[in-house]
């Protein structure tokens, strides 16, 4: 990935999406009932069996987004079965990037095959509700008995040179001890990307 970032540096894609304040672990999850790229609307209710949720805000065009798809498709190979399924959110508003519209969202995902829902976020009711700030931007969501709780957000890894394994896998260590019933060894991190490509009225 370390290859991308001259590319990403030009787009401006570190540039802080100040006007949102993001959630922390220990705070509940909002819901949601989005349209996913079948034409159903999905929430937190579709997933009765689930123990907790990975949310990835990604979009369609973000250099690092692209660069994540087999990592997100393989967290959803991996994770799904065990109780935590990835739930993908296009946060980018259409009319300010036009290659994040609905249909274009559909075409990428079937060309991708995707295998988690990835749904379109009208309005960026959800995006600002969670305080996304970059594509991708990851929250853990466990499945609490009072709550949805948030217990990661931040980067999927800390991959910057595009490595396999990546050197430190903060999703997959973070479900790893969720499953223990423990603590993350890191529940906020840093997330890299573009930024949310929200209205500048907002």
């Amino acid at each position: 990935m370390k290859k991308l970032l001259p590319f990403v540096l030009a787009l401006g894609c570190f540039t802080a999406n100040a006007q949102v304040t993001t959630l922390i672990p220990g705070q509940p999850a909002p819901d949601f009932n989005l349209k996913n790229i079948d034409g159903k609307n999905v929430s937190f209710k579709d997933f009765p069996k689930a123990k907790g949720y990975i949310i990835v805000f990604t979009c369609n065009t973000c250099p690092y987004a692209k660069a994540y798809e087999q990592r997100i498709l393989q967290l959803n190979e991996k994770f799904a079965k065990a109780g935590f399924p990835v739930i993908a959110i296009n946060p980018n508003d259409p009319e300010v990037s036009a290659a994040d519209s609905y249909d274009k969202m559909q075409a990428l995902a079937k060309a991708k095959h995707y295998t988690f829902p990835y749904l379109f976020d009208e309005g960026q009711v959800t995006a600002n509700a969670y305080g996304a700030k970059a594509t991708p931007h990851t929250f853990i969501i466990m499945k609490e008995p009072k709550a949805n709780m948030i217990r990661y957000t931040g980067a999927i890894d800390n991959d910057t040179e595009n490595t396999d394994p990546a050197p430190v896998r903060y999703v997959e260590q973070a479900i790893a001890s969720l499953l223990k019933n423990e603590t993350p060894a890191f529940t906020v991190t840093k997330a890299i990307g573009c930024t949310v490509k929200r209205k500048s009225k907002q």
